[in-house]
């Protein structure tokens, strides 16, 4: 198989899994008011779905670096199009209800977390056997992802005023289905690891070394840090100040137009990031995509006017790219290969946990004080992540190096 349409393989399995995903962000939760007629319904399935997504991406990790990748990413998609689809199928044989739609959200979860995390590790193997940059594969990646989180929604809401529930959520199985197959048509030893010795050890040991290799290392604990933090932020911000601010001013209907310019912002970045990335240092994207975080959350936590929210999520989805994009690179680079299946899972367990986090703070503020307060809340957790990361020197050395190791 010529290595360019391996490349090519790669990027459409990922976006089509994103695809997916978004899709389901946005159906599933009105197919369950629909069908219960209880909005507290919906909290219920998402909240069970938590404990058991935390654990699954926890011990993923393990997985991903006892197993052949590739193929734990075709088996994460496979699960994840069977839990959506079987949802329209338990509807004709028994009916939905709500511990239905629960059980079978559970069974998601074991494909989304491991399937994302797959994704991610396979990129250095892609990258090096196809002769991309790095830098190249990862803007790729990244505009692609900048692109699913906006047709993905947009996609939802067309298909769900031309169809059923059922029919969208079959397309939706389909996506992942069709993930699944383009992710088997990469050869087989771009996901082939090879043991370390030791690395048999039981799951437990294996994944308590990876916790400490991750606290060990400055660099690691830095990358991990700030995309945890970044995810906390937004969460907070995009799951209950911004929907607040825009109800007490009357204007709901402009909730749509900021999540529209983070996801414009994004694409944007990404896209300049995979043009230009290798133009320039490390050092110099880090430190515009730090700034401009920093700078659009301040904007957006003020809610000075509609406008000025508005430019503040643009700055974010553009800085947000170019962080994610940096971040990935560096990841790709150091992370020791026997140990990146583990240490990419942890991040994205904690993921999991984040934006509940920020929407749990944010809503404890405003509660209490205002939805600008509750806003400058959440944007001061960046604020210390931010200081506790560049305090730590874990940004120090950000430029190539020879060897794939991680920075301790």
């Amino acid at each position: 198989m010529p290595m360019p349409f391996v490349a090519i393989v790669y990027l459409g399995s990922h976006f089509l899994s994103l695809l997916g995903n978004g899709i389901v962000a946005v159906a599933l939760p009105l197919i369950v008011l629909q069908t219960t007629g209880s909005p507290l319904s919906v909290s219920a399935v998402s909240t069970a779905t938590a404990g058991p997504a935390l654990l699954v991406g926890l011990f993923a990790g393990v997985v991903l670096d006892r197993v052949n990748r590739r193929n734990c990413s075709v088996l994460a998609d496979v699960v994840s199009a069977g839990a959506v689809a079987a949802i329209p199928l338990v509807e004709v044989l028994w009916g939905l209800n709500l511990w239905w739609f629960v059980a079978l959200a559970i069974v998601g979860s074991f494909g989304d977390v491991p399937g994302m995390t797959a994704r991610e590790v396979l990129v250095p193997a892609v990258a090096r056997h196809t002769g991309i940059p790095l830098e190249r594969l990862v803007g790729l990646r990244q505009s692609l992802t900048s692109m699913g989180l906006v047709i993905g929604p947009a996609a939802a809401g067309g298909l769900l005023a031309l169809f059923d529930g059922s029919t969208v959520l079959l397309v939706t199985a389909a996506t992942s289905a069709t993930a699944a197959l383009l992710t088997a048509l990469m050869p087989r030893h771009f996901g082939r690891i090879d043991s370390a010795p030791g690395e048999r050890a039981s799951v437990w040991a294996q994944l308590v070394a990876g916790v400490g290799v991750l606290r060990r290392s400055r660099f690691l604990t830095g990358m991990v840090g700030l995309t945890v933090g970044l995810a906390t932020v937004v969460g907070g911000l995009q799951g209950l100040v911004l929907p607040l601010y825009f109800s007490v001013i009357g204007r709901p209907d402009l909730l749509g137009f900021v999540l529209t310019a983070l996801a414009i912002g994004m694409l944007a970045g990404a896209g300049l990031f995979a043009a230009v990335g290798t133009r320039r240092s490390r050092r110099f994207w880090m430190t515009i995509a730090l700034a401009g975080t920093t700078t659009g959350f301040v904007l957006i936590a003020t809610l000075a006017a509609p406008a000025t929210v508005f430019a503040g999520a643009a700055l974010v989805g553009v800085s947000n790219a170019l962080l994610g994009a940096v971040v990935g690179v560096l990841q790709a680079e150091r992370i020791p290969e026997t140990l990146r299946g583990r240490v990419l899972s942890l991040q994205n367990s904690f993921l999991q946990v984040a934006a509940p986090a920020g929407i749990g703070l944010a809503g404890a503020v405003a509660e209490y004080g205002s939805p600008v307060l509750a806003g400058l809340a959440v944007t001061a957790v960046w604020l210390v992540v931010l200081v506790a990361v560049v305090g730590s020197r874990a940004l120090t050395d950000l430029e190539p190096k020879e060897q794939t190791v991680a920075q301790q």
